[in-house]
């Protein structure tokens, strides 16, 4: 574990930069498992930006030393994970664990009995991160078009202890 990582909300001003992380997360960790226009490193990026836009007050940034070093976001209105992304250079520090965590977290306060994500089954590395996390394969799907080379994804789905009471002394 990293000393001094913190997880906070995110803000307007730093989009880029955290599109930017995912991005390159993403040409690391999961395009040598794309094909096609899947693959493509423009779609990608714009659509990773469009991501953190759409769902920036749905997302959390962990940083170290005050500098942005990863990002998770949940859908709205539901209790779903598309986006957990942490820097190549900071992985396998804990940082992915402590983003699940505190998402899981707020989740829970919601009032969601489980959650659920999805990534490549390929992608072996993040399938077995998100089973030690505690989730549990529910299926195996297709992603994108049919084609000569549809990619496999996995749907992982953890249950929740959500909070049943009153939440007393917070103020909007």
């Amino acid at each position: 574990m990293i000393a001094g990582v913190s997880i906070r909300k995110a803000v307007a001003s730093e989009v880029e930069t955290l599109a930017d992380i995912g991005f390159v997360a993403w040409e690391r960790d999961l395009r040598p498992f794309l094909s096609g226009v899947a693959a493509s490193r423009e779609n990608e990026r714009r659509r990773l930006s469009n991501a953190v836009h759409e769902l920036l007050d749905r997302t959390i940034v962990a940083e170290v030393d005050g500098i942005a070093a990863g990002w998770c976001a949940r859908q709205r209105g539901k209790a779903y994970i598309p986006f957990l992304f942490v820097t190549p250079l900071l992985q396998n520090h804990g940082i992915g664990s402590l983003l699940l965590r505190r998402m899981e977290s707020l989740l829970e306060l919601e009032g969601a009995e489980c959650v659920q994500l999805d990534t490549l089954a390929d992608n072996v590395r993040a399938v077995s991160f998100y089973q030690r996390q505690g989730y549990r394969i529910l299926a195996l799907k297709r992603e994108g078009r049919m084609g000569p080379d549809p990619e496999t994804g996995v749907r992982l789905e953890k249950r929740l202890m959500p909070w049943r009471g009153v939440i007393t002394g917070i103020e909007d």
